[in-house]
């Protein structure tokens, strides 16, 4: 398995305000994926709750630091 990680350090408003960009585009993404591939499954619902909860965090702008992680595995999707 690989391993990939970005993080963006927030110490500024602007920053804050660009973490929280970062999080609703990716909140509105899996939402939509998740109407038209996944809806209804369970773990449809928790990702998107996870993301829910991120982007709500991010609505007041503070100090912090906003990480991404990759993590790709050596397997094959399933056809």
């Amino acid at each position: 398995m690989e391993r990939y990680e970005a993080s963006f350090e927030i110490d500024s408003k602007t920053d804050s305000y660009a973490a929280r960009r970062i999080l609703e585009r990716v909140y509105d993404t899996i939402r939509e994926e998740s109407r038209s591939v996944r809806e209804g499954t369970d773990d449809a619902s928790a990702l998107l709750q996870e993301f829910r909860t991120l982007r709500e965090e991010v609505k007041s702008p503070s100090p912090g630091r906003l990480t991404i992680t990759y993590e790709r595995h050596d397997d094959d999707f399933d056809d």
